[in-house]
């Protein structure tokens, strides 16, 4: 299919490029693409349980997968993964279901892409270059782009040698002459190889002027102080939903892994009338490449600068333990193990939602359910911020009342002959400005 090739023997450079699932014609026809999933049980992790998600995330780039083909071996085999009789079933496979290309349940080097494409007569990604394809496709600001073509740069670069072997192929001469000691294909190898390192360091600088903005950002909350309220959790959970219920903001939302990559800011007003800013960031899947979670961990550090963290699960999901396992492992290599954390499991209108511990927040985004419980516990998670007062403002000061409302909430308002008597909140911060009218 012309729209979705991988050609390792020509340019290495482009391989990622080539990649297009959803075709720019608008009129053409839209159709999943067949895919045959491929996996080695070495028994590390529930291998059926990975190859779930690896469907999902097929499904999430516009294919469909259409059948597996699993071997258990303690070791792999070096040049292909599986073993030769199950490279031979697994090309059956592929025919029978007229597949267009086989996704491998893990990290393949360059050659082992190579003599599976070669073995199996149809195209082949790794689990990690399945992940860069949905992530190209999902970024919308320019530095998700940025952090993406980074990303893949990073996965390119150590298989350049595989994957342009037919280009490094020694040229003619004789007699220890130029030609034997360098070819053609060595030079090209060389020259992309230095592109790849040139390309990476421009990245770098950019998105380290990127995050020196986020950082000038992030001061002015602190110096207004704005309480930043970060959700995080497994991709899919539903934290962008959860957002939209919260807030009233239209984030793109979608039943699918990775429907969210940057990172959304949005006010909530919690129920004491406080003011925060809630944070919806990239989700996390289980055994993402260290490479991966370095490029993202820009996005992903607005969870370390968070004034409370909201642990999102998926009530319905019989691993939301699991997930939670993988969302603690990542905010724990962001040094996020001291910020108050509030876990909750959204989408417990589902069919299969459990119950769970009384002390765990049920919510669900879709019908309201839990919300208001969820806006209580956030407002006792930052009950030092705030506090309530009653005041007595001389009506040459109402200027004052501005600040409360503003900055705080009003619960009673009532005019008297010498000013105007109020009950509300007011962040500590704002407190000074009515302790000489407080009652």
């Amino acid at each position: 299919m012309d729209d979705f090739t991988l050609d390792f023997t020509s340019d290495p450079l482009s391989t990622l490029d080539d990649l297009d699932p959803f075709p720019s014609d608008p009129e053409e026809e839209h159709h999943a693409i067949p895919v045959v999933l491929l996996a080695l049980d070495q028994g590390k992790f529930d291998a059926q349980r990975s190859l779930d998600e690896l469907a999902a995330l097929a499904e999430a780039n516009g294919m469909e997968a259409v059948a597996t083909v699993t071997q258990k071996r303690s070791t792999p085999e070096a040049a292909t993964m599986l073993g030769e009789g199950k490279v031979a079933e697994a090309r059956l496979v592929c025919m029978n279901t007229r597949a267009e290309a086989a996704i491998f349940d893990g990290e393949l080097s360059g050659s082992q892409i190579r003599n599976l494409s070669a073995a199996l007569q149809v195209e082949v990604l790794d689990r990690t270059m399945l992940i860069l394809e949905i992530f190209k496709s999902r970024a919308s600001t320019n530095e998700g782009k940025l952090q993406t073509e980074l990303a893949m740069l990073r996965y390119q670069l150590p298989r350049l040698q595989g994957l342009g072997e037919a280009l490094s192929r020694q040229g003619g001469g004789g007699g220890g002459g130029g030609g034997a000691r360098r070819g053609a294909g060595e030079t090209k190898l060389e020259l992309d190889r230095r592109h790849l390192h040139h390309r990476i360091e421009h990245l770098e600088g950019r998105l380290k002027e990127l995050e020196k903005r986020r950082g000038e950002t992030r001061r002015a909350r602190q110096k207004n102080n704005v309480p930043v309220v970060a959700l995080v959790g497994y991709t899919n959970v539903g934290k962008s939903s959860l957002m939209n219920a919260l807030c009233g903001a239209e984030i793109f939302e979608a039943d699918m892994l990775f429907a969210t990559l940057d990172p959304t800011a949005r006010r909530l007003t919690l129920p004491s009338g406080l003011t925060v800013v809630l944070v919806d960031t990239v989700g996390f899947v289980s055994r993402l490449p260290h490479h991966l979670v370095d490029a993202f961990k820009s996005t992903l550090e607005e969870a370390a600068y968070a004034d409370v963290i909201l642990k999102v699960a998926d009530a319905s999901d019989n691993e939301a333990a699991a997930q939670l396992a993988v969302t603690d492992e990542v905010l724990e290599s962001l040094g996020c193990s001291d910020i108050p954390q509030i876990v909750v499991y959204n989408k417990c209108d589902k069919p299969g939602a459990v119950s769970f511990d009384p002390a765990v927040l049920l919510t669900s985004a879709k019908t309201g359910r839990g919300l208001d419980e969820l806006l209580k516990r956030l407002d006792e998670t930052l009950s030092h911020r705030v506090r309530t007062i009653e005041v007595l403002l001389p009506y040459d000061k109402l200027s004052l009342a501005d600040i409360l409302r503003s900055r705080g909430s009003v619960a009673e308002e009532e005019y008297r002959a010498d000013g105007v008597y109020y009950k509300g909140t007011v962040k500590i911060d704002d407190l000074h400005r009515f302790e000489e009218y407080m009652l």
